[in-house]
């Protein structure tokens, strides 16, 4: 099966399943929405959703978030992982975009430039907030298109490349987010049964499924599978 035939299949598969996917991540604008995805990174989206409403009832423009200060942010996010740097960061692009006028623009360079925003963050803010094609990659949808032989890449650019070359433009924004819900409830990283999967059992391929049960058979339960190691950007903002 070509990539284009399986990428359609797929893609019906996921639109059945989740026809109008949400934003995992709480939010009131583009605004709260950067915030909220740069938080996120190495970090649960539950844990962001439990500490950003303290965080917004505070301050939900960047003039507020801006007054409040590098320390009262860390106070505030202090539950989630990197949250020293993550504090200043936010604190750092709520003053680039205080320069820039004071709105979240529909940028790339604006976005890509603000601090502890990378790619993904921008992709994100882009594709939700802005309805801009865009297909971020996270670990989900690194290692699922890996698996299904979307992609051969071995660095988040090249996957979102091949992602955006095989699914239509006019798909991309809601299904990143699709792809990111189905590998949390059906298809896990490790012990999965890809024959019994609604996807894996017709798209994964041949070297991808040989790969796994070798490493199912070789390897204690605890010990990460092949389709766990992702590049560190996948993990990046």
């Amino acid at each position: 099966m070509k990539r284009a035939e399986k990428a359609e299949r797929i893609g019906r598969i996921l639109d059945d399943l989740y026809p109008d996917p949400p934003i995992a991540l709480d939010h009131t604008d583009a605004y709260t929405l950067l915030v909220a995805v740069a938080l996120s990174a190495q970090t649960t989206d539950k844990k962001v959703n439990e500490v950003t409403p303290a965080l917004f009832a505070e301050a939900s423009t960047p003039e507020e978030m801006y007054a409040l200060g590098a320390d009262r942010i860390l106070e505030l996010i202090r539950q989630i992982g990197l949250a020293p740097t993550k504090a200043r960061n936010v604190w750092t692009a709520a003053g680039q975009i205080l320069d820039a006028g004071g709105r979240v623009l529909p940028d790339w360079d604006f976005l890509e430039h603000l601090a502890g925003v990378g790619h993904k963050t921008a992709s994100v803010v882009m594709a939700q907030a802005f309805d801009i094609p865009a297909f971020p990659v996270d670990t989900h949808i690194f290692r699922l298109a890996r698996r299904w032989g979307l992609s051969t890449g071995t660095t988040v650019e090249k996957v979102e490349t091949d992602l955006k070359r095989v699914f239509p433009r006019d798909t991309w924004n809601r299904r990143h987010l699709q792809i990111i819900y189905f590998g949390r409830e059906f298809c896990p990283a490790q012990r999965h049964d890809l024959a019994g999967c609604p996807i894996c059992s017709f798209a994964a391929t041949k070297k991808q499924t040989e790969a796994e049960a070798r490493a199912q058979r070789g390897r204690p339960r605890t010990t990460p599978g092949p389709t766990d190691v992702v590049p560190a950007e996948a993990h990046r903002t």
